[in-house]
């Protein structure tokens, strides 16, 4: 039977790091070692010839009074001199390279020790774990480095989590106030015997309105996946197009709702070629447009600008309307967010600004957010221009207005 999870069972001669280490340090060390002894039975072979200075037949009288011969007793010498010299060489290499091995397995040991805390920390690592850090508190080196950015990493996947935690719970709200409006309306409705035809067209009314909505929030989740899902990948289409275009036509189709709220609208729509996806760019426009109106006040304002240079095209939506803090504009980008409010319902479900970011990202391009003196939002997106290469998010600012 397999166990998921278990931990694989752990070799006895496993060629860890640690054994590596230590086996490249005994190597060089004993090889060093092994050098110098071969060096000194060298010098010792070639310095010990004081004989062949002297005069053939020339004797040594050794102190028991015995003569030898002179270059005998050079050769007997020399040769004692190396044997002596290669037995304790070797005797004092084996001590060396005992010593050495042993002493770099315990130094090996003691440095790799963090990346044992690595390893036990991402195996203890869970969705309920995920607050865990090494807090790795050593030399500055390379393995604080590592450590360091573990840690990071780990602080990147939490934030990860909640936001995706926090999606679920607010697309999961999203989705049941419109499902037990229908609910309620249908069990009522039913539950009324004296109910009439009038009573049952009211209720389907209700009911109609209410599964608009959630399809309609079904439909802006699916944009939202599926523009992410592109993003910092090649765009499944893509072919030349104009922001000015999209919002132009992103105001056209706002034009009742502009009157009925008495907004002044100011454009100025110079051509901003970019190249992309014109479906996504156009709901890029419009979800900006949309937002400007929706979250303005009666006889507000809106101005839309777009222009480019060289190198970017931009697009600036700005409206006036609700104080906006301007430590809440970082948050608007993320889903569900309304003026820094979530699930608040009423006016939209929050995923405007998320999936302008995820267009803009998909695209190689920048999004940016300024609240407005007075209240209000100004939003400037930023895109490569038609004939350049798409560059990094975060490159460069477009002016504000």
């Amino acid at each position: 039977m397999t166990v998921y999870g278990a931990r694989p069972a752990r070799r006895l001669l496993r060629p860890t790091l640690r054994l590596r280490l230590t086996l490249l340090n005994g190597i060089l060390l004993v090889g060093t070692g092994g050098l110098l002894v071969l060096l000194a039975w060298l010098i010792v072979g070639d310095i010990l010839h004081p004989a062949q200075e002297l005069r053939a037949g020339s004797v040594v009288v050794l102190a028991d009074g015995t003569e030898l011969d002179a270059r005998e007793w050079q050769r007997a010498l020399v040769g004692e001199a190396e044997r002596e010299l290669l037995v304790r060489g070797m005797v004092a290499l084996l001590a060396i390279g005992v010593v050495g091995i042993v002493g770099a397995y315990i130094v090996a040991g003691r440095a790799l020790r963090p990346l044992h805390q690595v390893t036990a920390t991402a195996q203890r690592l869970g969705e309920e774990t995920l607050d865990q850090r090494i807090g790795y508190t050593g030399p500055d080196d390379e393995v604080a480095e590592l450590a360091a950015t573990f840690d990071a990493m780990l602080d990147r996947i939490a934030a990860s989590f909640a936001s995706q935690k926090r999606f679920v719970a607010n697309a999961s709200h999203e989705l049941r106030t419109p499902l037990a409006v229908m609910r309620t309306e249908i069990d009522v409705t039913m539950a009324d015997p004296e109910a009439d035809v009038d009573e049952y067209r009211r209720m389907a009314s209700v009911v109609r309105d209410a599964s608009e909505r959630a399809n309609a929030l079904v439909e802006a989740l699916l944009v939202l996946a599926r523009t992410e899902a592109q993003a910092g990948r090649r765009l499944a289409r893509k072919v030349p197009a104009d922001l000015a275009a999209g919002a132009a036509a992103a105001l056209d189709a706002v034009r009742d709702e502009v009157a009925r709220l008495g907004v002044t609208v100011t454009r100025d729509l110079a051509p901003a070629p970019v190249v992309g996806d014109p479906s996504l760019l156009d709901r890029l426009a419009g979800n900006l447009v949309e937002n400007a109106v929706r979250y303005n006040h009666l006889h507000g304002r809106i101005w839309v600008r777009t222009g480019s240079d060289a190198s970017h095209s931009w697009l600036v939506v700005g409206n006036t309307g609700f104080e906006v803090d301007p430590a809440d504009v970082p948050g608007l980008f993320e889903p569900f967010r309304r003026g820094g409010r979530e699930r608040t319902g009423g006016r939209g479900f929050g995923l405007g600004l998320s999936i302008v970011r995820a267009v803009a990202d998909a695209h190689g391009g920048t999004v940016h957010a300024t609240a407005v003196d007075g209240g209000g939002l100004e939003v400037t997106v930023r895109l490569p221009a038609a004939s350049t290469t798409p560059v990094l998010a975060g490159s460069a600012a477009v002016p504000r207005g």
